[in-house]
């Protein structure tokens, strides 16, 4: 038997990190059946290789910006007579429309259901739905390293699951519950000793938390062995409680170089229309800048264009970025599936627009301000976004980096900014392009009445 696991193209091109989902799906096949024949493939890296792909069984995991690729794939592979089984976030949002492009989806966390799915498609009798269960998390393997190639020199791990913070953008909370489920810090030692070379990314959703930060601590202490050098995701609240500092320390000792904060919002009224005030905390930028007093680099990911946002704030991320000397990421607000950001904006969403729209770049809802038409919103975001990308002010971020963390920081933060840049730089061409066609479609019934 061959299994083949897929990951769809990502809406803005090829990045050099592997999607964790391929790796350690394949640990889990390869612990459930040692005996399956296992591929991997990232379709932003291999994008040409399902014409000709042969297996017997696909699993393909699916995001909202990802369904529609990930659907087209999965058609085509089912046409050929290839099964195919879906999980993944938009899947367990929506699993009644993910079943109309699948043998078999799997809804929630995989590690329930898994070894099931093998036996039943061995067996010829695959179930249209599993329905995993949230367990906990001392018995994962270690990611199945070396099957995936083409130049993703990055690895994610996960140390834990779950989010207590209710904020309506986000669908972490709903599937992988409100209870932070944490890994055993020697398994999450080990993992990080089998990631092939010196860098890699911590995926939770959060590395610390308000009231488990001793636990932060120890797992920090933990993997100084390691020696490895590695980023990843945190809330600001943390960082300015008493125990911040000791945390802060623990955590440059441990190799952290760069933290992706969510700053959510540039407004106070959204960021409490967000729920999502408990998480940041009462003094953002002290919070900011007390990150960087220890070294670490900071980059800020927030929304833009929510119906509580105003055309100011397009302007303001860019003065944020000048006053704080951090890298920043903004994408419009999406109401996704699932999500209670969604169900606020059900009566404003553009019912016309499918989820290949669903990316982060595209205006989805009316905002009550005349001025912040969709096309106003999106060549705006555009054009921030490029701003705070232009060449210079990523050369200048790099160059401020603290020079302790050289060089692995400073690599960090190219690859932060230089693949999104040219990614952006792509679609924003590709949007200018639409607009005109849209625009000279509209013009031909003018012209031909008038003639």
């Amino acid at each position: 038997m061959k299994l083949c696991i897929i990951k769809p193209p990502l809406p803005f091109g090829w990045t050099p990190v592997a999607p964790p989902i391929l790796e350690y799906l394949a640990a889990l096949t390869r612990r459930a059946d040692p005996s399956i024949d296992i591929e991997l493939y990232s379709a932003s890296a291999t994008p040409d290789v399902f014409d000709t792909l042969q297996c017997d069984l696909a699993a393909i995991s699916l995001l909202t910006p990802t369904a529609v690729p990930g659907y087209r794939i999965a058609d085509a592979l089912r046409a050929r007579g290839i099964k195919v089984v879906l999980g993944g976030m938009h899947v367990s949002a929506l699993p009644d429309e993910a079943k109309a492009h699948a043998d078999a989806v799997v809804v929630g966390e995989a590690e329930s259901v898994w070894p099931q799915v093998l036996r039943d498609f061995r067996a010829g009798s695959l179930r249209p739905y599993y329905r995993g269960d949230r367990i906990e998390l001392d018995d994962l393997p270690t990611p199945l390293y070396g099957l995936l190639k083409h130049g993703h020199d990055f690895r994610i791990l996960n140390t834990a699951r779950g989010c207590p913070y209710p904020c309506s953008f986000c669908t972490v909370n709903k599937v992988f519950g409100p209870k932070i489920r944490m890994r055993p810090i020697d398994d999450v030692v080990r993992d990080v000793d089998a990631i092939p070379g010196r860098m890699y990314i911590n995926g939770d959703e959060n590395i610390w938390w308000l009231g488990k930060i001793d636990r932060a601590i120890e797992l920090f202490t933990a993997l100084r062995g390691s020696k490895k050098k590695w980023m990843g995701f945190g809330s600001l609240a943390p960082v300015l409680s008493p125990e911040g500092p000791r945390m802060l320390d623990a955590a440059r000792k441990a190799g952290m170089l760069t933290v992706w904060v969510g700053w959510e919002s540039m407004s106070e009224g959204a960021l409490e229309a967000f729920r999502a005030d408990r998480k940041v905390g009462t003094d953002r930028e002290r919070a900011v800048k007390t990150l960087k007093d220890h070294g670490i680099d900071v980059s800020l990911f927030f929304m833009l264009g929510s119906r509580a946002d105003s055309i100011d704030d397009y302007q303001r991320a860019i003065d944020v970025a000048d006053r704080l000397g951090v890298s920043m990421h903004p994408s419009l607000a999406v109401p996704y599936p699932g999500s209670e950001l969604r169900k606020q904006y059900e009566p404003y969403l553009y019912k016309d627009l499918g989820w290949e729209y669903y990316t982060g770049a595209y205006a989805l809802f009316e905002h009550p301000d005349p001025r912040m038409t969709p096309d106003a919103r999106e060549k705006l975001f555009y054009e921030t976004s490029l701003e705070l990308l232009r060449t210079g002010r990523v050369w200048k971020h790099m160059l401020d980096v603290p020079l302790s963390g050289f060089p692995h920081a400073h690599i960090l933060s190219l690859m932060n900014q230089l693949p999104v840049r040219k990614g952006m730089k792509i679609a924003y061409e590709k949007w200018k392009a639409g607009k005109r066609a849209a625009r000279e479609k509209q013009a031909l019934p003018a012209i031909a009445s008038a003639r």
